[in-house]
Order: structure tokens, then sequence, then C-alpha cells
């Protein structure tokens, strides 16, 4: 995909995990509030605002995370020099689009599994998060964000491996930044109304909804042309280059 339509579909792919993070981690999310002083918690600005800095830590890690497998995943590319990059990278990306709408759809359930890639690494980052509990001041809540943003999740590891095709450092960390940010409106709210919220998407029809529709956006990625200026750019350096090789 372009950049601007796999941002997009990264921003939609985060309103859609919706289904995901409220369904499996509603109580963690509960708990994240519930860890503010009552004085800052009765006071509903300043308690907007420490929940929107966990977020701005978790986005944070996240664009970090992307933006270290988005470089391995380009240096690999042109360490192996593969024909047709671009076109493999694409249908890639698709390929994991489908599995991730497949697995909020609850049809393949063994996805799940990836959450344990993360465990050692969330077993040094816990006890940091613990120290910083209370969150009693600005800092410490992006801190406390920062380390969330650690937290095993499936979800997040999908679209972290679908960074890795993104073609580039800097478009890895954005694609886990659109994702990010497409999660906010639906973690910043869900302590107002978390009970609801997790019946809501606890429902088979609406999981097997949003499922679907992720696939659809995957199958839509390709079906739609790729730019070809690039392409053709390149051979027509290639042409030339034969060209000039065979003049005596």
């Amino acid at each position: 995909m372009d950049s601007p339509q796999s941002l997009a579909a990264a921003f939609i792919l985060g309103l859609f995990s919706t289904v995901h993070c409220i369904g499996m981690c509603g109580g963690i999310i509960g708990a994240l509030s519930l860890s503010l002083p009552e004085d800052i918690r009765q006071r509903r600005q300043r308690h907007v605002f420490f929940i929107s800095l966990y977020n701005l830590g978790r986005i944070l890690s996240y664009s970090f995370a992307g933006l270290v497998v988005g470089y391995i995943g380009a240096e690999a590319a042109a360490y192996t020099d593969m024909s047709g990059g671009p076109s493999i990278l694409r249908h890639t990306g698709a390929v994991l689009m489908i599995a991730i709408g497949l697995y909020l759809a609850g049809w393949l359930p063994q996805l799940s599994k990836i959450e344990r890639i993360g465990a050692p690494l969330w077993k040094l980052l816990e006890p940091i998060g613990r120290k910083l509990v209370p969150v009693t001041t600005m800092p410490r809540a992006l801190l406390y964000g920062l380390v969330w943003g650690w937290l095993p999740c499936g979800m997040v590891y999908f679209v972290l491996v679908w960074a890795l095709t993104s073609g580039s450092a800097t478009q890895g960390a954005l694609t886990m930044a659109a994702f990010g940010l497409g999660t906010l409106p639906s973690l910043l709210t869900t302590g107002l109304a978390v009970s609801s919220l997790k019946r809501f998407t606890r429902m088979k029809t609406v999981r097997q909804v949003v499922g679907v529709l992720v696939i659809a956006m995957a199958i839509g990625s390709l079906l739609m042309p790729m730019g070809g200026h690039k392409h053709g750019h390149a051979d027509s350096n290639h042409t030339d280059h034969q060209h000039v090789s065979q003049q005596p």
C-alpha cells in the first residue's frame, strides 16, 4: 500500500481493535485509571490529562518499536536485494491484515499465542511500572504510559509485524503511531463506561463483523493500483544503462 493508504488502514485497525482491547484488557485499563490518587480522579480535567499522558507514553512506545522493526525490515530487504520488493511487502502486509481479521473475529484463536513473545521483556519492565505507583506527577504518568506500551498484546504484535514490511524505519514508526492513535478514543473513554463497552465488544456478532471489515480492507488494498512512477523511473534508468553498456 502507498504510505497514506497504509497509515489510514493502521488507524482504522486501531479503531477496530477496540473489540480486542476492551474485551480482553478492560480490567487493566480500569486499573490504570484507579491507580491515580483520589484528588486527581475527582477533578475531571486533571484526570483526563493524566489518562492522556498514559496514552501518549503508550503511543510513543509503539512508535519506537515500529521504528526499530521498520529499520530491520528495510535493511533485510536491501541486503537480500529482493526482486519485486514493493509487491512482496504489499502482499505480505495484506496477508497479515487478513490474519488479524480472522483473529478479531474469533476464527483463528491460535494466534493469541503470539503474546508469549513479549513475556520476557514484560518481566523486566513490569517492576518499573509498579515503582511508579501511585502516579502523583505528570512525568510519572508519562513514564507509566511508556511502560504500559510494552504490555504483551497480540494486536500490537500483529501490527508490529505489519510495520516490519512497511519499507522504512520512518514508515514503521508512523504505522505504529497511526495504530496507537486509532486506539486512543476507546481507551480515553473506557473508564467512563467500561462495563457497557466490555459487554458490547464481547458479543460474537460484533467481533465477527469487525473481523470481516479488516479482511475486506486487506483485500481492497490488493485491488488498489500501486503507484507506478517510481518503477517506471527505475526501468528507464535500467534501459539507459543497458544502452550505454552496448556502445563500443
